[in-house]
């Protein structure tokens, strides 16, 4: 009987093994297999006419009651529950962003602009190509990612943050790229309404910041392009933060009418990049990269990507850990988090343009276990990683458009200045047939 015992714990060992280099060897073949509808594409009828005037609409906006935009995670590095937990958290809770605040340092006021965030997928179901304006879990994933990606720019202004039919995770690892891109497509539709109904709501001249991550950032390359570009809407725009969605500097940037950031003071321009842990990758990403075409129509093959170090808010730069001055590190499950300094460096590099952040069995230490793509591939934590130096830099951007004194410290000065000879772009997943 022992026997037999070792030989199924023998087996299961073996099956385990061999489970972890399949994935290894054909991460995509069994995304796909996982994620990818197996239903036709249903076309998405639009939302009624003042949909979004409707709070129920947003899973963040001025006014509402439990915004998982105003959690912040304790300046001094100790565990914050999350809004879920939390029976209150009033008021602003982190003074100003620097690497070892003191406990008589005041609150930051609170930033004058108007933020839209759009966030990235949190519909993961095979059932159906776009989500539901209401479902349970993908509900419960919208609002961790609001509290721990949106809260970083939430001392800037008041959060602005949709529910929206957002295409399935499946649709943008899916071979068949025409109906992914009517997912993507349709999931854009209820962004710009939201879009509409968000700027209707604010006075004529009160500044805006764009942000948005992965699926977010997508539609944000779309509302720029569609909506913003060429109108005298872009001069109310402090910066667009177009993250985790690579943007080809060769054939993106022109067309989405807001030059590349190239100080960390500079206002009215766009901030991207997308991590990874050495040793790194990319492969799926550049793979699905290069068969794209960019806005300009030419293809983005071998392009490099945008390239903003968060830590210095400078392109293709380098910035030691000593000059990250928070981390959000999440608990199991997401539902707190701390805020540790000096633990996380960046470093744009010298091929495509992802961000570096060092070794990987450093950075593990610094997320929930399980949530790292193949290749060292830190997607889900582009912004938590960066938590503070992300704030910061939102309310640097915003001071220089209101031609204010800063209320944070400068960003630091880069290890080494950005290589003038790099040619521009960026590298995206499949994208829908609008990009």
């Amino acid at each position: 009987m022992a026997r037999k015992f070792l030989y199924i714990i023998a087996a299961v060992i073996l099956l385990i093994v061999a489970a972890g280099v399949v994935y290894q060897l054909f991460p995509g073949w069994i995304a796909r297999t996982a994620f990818v509808p197996s239903t036709e594409f249903k076309p998405q009828a639009a939302v009624a006419p003042n949909a979004y005037d409707d709070p129920k609409m947003w899973f963040a906006r001025p006014g509402m009651e439990k915004d998982p935009s105003a959690w912040r995670p304790a300046a001094d590095g100790s565990e914050t529950p999350g809004t879920e937990d939390a029976a209150a958290q009033a008021g602003q809770i982190i003074p100003p962003a620097n690497a070892a605040p003191t406990t008589t340092e005041a609150a930051t006021p609170k930033g004058d602009a108007a933020i839209f965030f759009v966030h990235p997928t949190s519909y993961y179901s095979r059932s159906s190509w776009n989500a539901p304006l209401e479902d349970r879990d993908s509900d419960h994933r919208a609002n961790l990612f609001v509290q721990g990606m949106a809260s970083a720019f939430a001392d800037a202004g008041e959060i602005w943050a949709p529910r929206y039919r957002q295409a399935t995770l499946g649709a943008f690892l899916a071979q068949d790229r025409v109906t992914a891109g009517k997912a993507i497509d349709s999931a854009y539709r209820d962004v710009e309404e939201a879009f509409d109904a968000f700027l209707a709501a604010q006075p004529k001249n009160k500044p805006i910041i764009l942000a948005g991550h992965s699926q977010g950032a997508l539609h944000l390359t779309t509302l720029l392009r569609t909506k913003i570009a060429g109108t005298p809407l872009a001069k109310r725009i402090v910066a667009a933060y177009v993250i985790g969605w690579p943007v080809s500097l060769d054939t993106d940037i022109a067309g989405l009418g807001l030059p590349a950031c190239q100080t960390p003071e500079q206002k009215g321009c766009i901030i991207g990049w997308a991590s990874f842990a050495e040793p790194a990758d990319p492969a799926m990403v550049t793979g699905a990269y290069d068969g794209t075409i960019g806005f300009d129509g030419r293809p983005r093959a071998e392009t490099r990507m945008l390239c903003t170090n968060p830590l210095t808010g400078i392109p293709d730069t380098e910035a030691p850990p000593e000059a990250n001055i928070g981390t959000l590190k999440p608990t199991e499950g997401f539902k707190s988090g701390s805020l540790i300094a000096g633990k996380i460096g960046a470093k744009c590099d010298d091929t495509r343009g992802f961000l570096m952040i060092g070794d990987a069995d450093i950075a593990k230490n610094y997320v929930v276990a399980g949530y790292v793509l193949p290749g060292n591939n830190y997607h889900v934590y582009d912004i938590t990683l960066f938590w503070a130096n992300v704030r910061a830099d939102a309310l640097r951007r915003l001071a220089t458009y209101e031609g204010k004194p800063s209320p944070v410290p400068p960003a630091a000065a880069p290890t080494s200045p950005p290589a003038a000879s790099r040619s521009s772009s960026p590298l995206p997943p499949p994208s829908s047939s609008r990009t």
